[in-house]
């Protein structure tokens, strides 16, 4: 492939290592991977980010750019406190090949030993948590919801997707089918509503 040194903007290179990472994982994507697949040399790669770890971070952070673009989406589009709960519970538990999930396990074990990918998960985590919370209280306020603690419901059903989709992903011990009904009984019982208008 003949090199395209001036073309590859940051963007191409941040899209094309998230791809990387997808396929290899963080700890084994190479610099060298990520300028082969744009047919460009490494060079240009370290005069955008300087070192791999930079470039990791960066696509971190892109990958999760993408996802909090997503999930403001899904809540734009609900038409009440229900509805946005609804959107973005579906859109936040894995479905199809859950490519995003993949990145977010990864991420979590990168983030022991590396400080910028783990001030990124919480940064993505607080943003998730500060959606649910809002449109728990929304639900609160017009009646649709009856909880005592919205803050400590929310964090419930927060770990609660974050643990279900692992034990699904890498431990294959629950199905998505098991996933959503947990969700969907856990959810009702900390919001006070029927579990079918959940499903």
């Amino acid at each position: 492939m003949a090199r395209r040194q001036v073309g590859v903007r940051r963007e191409e290179i941040l899209d094309a290592t998230v791809e990387q990472v997808r396929t290899t994982g963080l700890a084994a994507t190479r610099v060298s991977d990520v300028a082969g697949a744009l047919g460009c040399s490494t060079a240009l790669v370290f005069y955008h980010f300087g070192t791999k770890d930079d470039l990791l971070v960066a696509a971190f952070e892109h990958a999760a750019a993408r996802d909090l673009a997503h999930l403001d989406a899904a809540v734009a589009q609900g038409s009440d406190p229900l509805d946005r709960l609804r959107r973005v519970v579906r859109l936040y538990g894995p479905t199809g090949a859950a490519v995003g999930w993949k990145i977010w396990i990864d991420g979590w074990a990168y983030a022991l030993r590396e400080p910028a990918i783990r001030r990124t998960l919480r940064r993505l985590e607080a943003r998730w948590v500060a959606v649910l919370r809002s449109i728990v209280q929304d639900g609160v306020a017009d009646g649709t919801f009856t909880v005592k603690d919205p803050a400590a419901s929310v964090a419930k059903v927060s770990a609660l997707l974050d643990g279900l989709s692992v034990a699904s992903l890498v431990y294959g011990s629950v199905s998505r089918t098991q996933l959503r009904a947990w969700i969907a009984e856990t959810l009702a019982s900390e919001l006070g509503v029927p579990e079918d208008v959940l499903t």
